[in-house]
């Protein structure tokens, strides 16, 4: 069963730190480029990163750059993305998704507030 199941989200205050993780199982992980998207209430999803298969190739939507880092383990079929400088329009729900396969989890809840 190819699935994907996120973790690690919370409530910080803004300025915090979070790291979301992403395990994976039932397809050859390292075959395949994976991606963060996240959904504020109310509003539509959004892509947020992008890691190649092997991590070597990176790409961030402009308002996360420079503080959002995503990174994976292939080892532990595992992708991964650390959040630094959180602000309170980070809020929403983070999924991981691969699309070619049409595996996407259920996501885990961020909130930024004071």
């Amino acid at each position: 069963q190819v699935q994907v199941v996120e973790s690690g989200g919370g409530s910080v205050q803004p300025g915090g730190s979070l790291r979301l993780s992403c395990a994976a199982s039932g397809f050859t992980f390292s075959n395949f480029a994976m991606h963060w998207y996240r959904q504020a209430p109310g509003q539509e999803s959004a892509w947020v990163a992008t890691i190649s298969t092997t991590g070597g190739s990176t790409d961030y939507t402009g308002s996360v750059k420079g503080r959002f880092t995503v990174s994976r383990d292939n080892a532990k079929n595992t992708l991964y993305l650390q959040m630094d400088s959180l602000r309170p329009d980070d809020t929403a729900v983070y999924y991981c998704t691969q699309p070619n396969l049409g595996v996407r989890g259920q996501g885990t809840q961020v909130t930024v507030s004071s």
